[in-house]
């Protein structure tokens, strides 16, 4: 069974970058999360969802 919340760190490295890039996509509002008590984690369904918006603001390279 695949992971439905991620950590920061797991959501980080599923995207492929920076574990405070993650942090400042969070704080901007660009990549969703919910708090389960004092813990963050990140719906497996928002990291898919922003790369999938990164793709679609990206200019089409030919």
């Amino acid at each position: 069974m695949d992971k439905v919340l991620l950590t920061p760190i797991e959501a980080a490295a599923a995207l492929g970058i920076g574990r405070s890039k993650v942090y400042e996509l969070l704080q901007s509002g660009q990549l969703t999360s919910v708090h389960i008590g004092r813990c963050r984690r990140v719906p497996a369904d928002a990291v898919h969802s922003f790369a999938s918006s990164l793709r679609r603001s990206s200019p089409m390279q030919t």
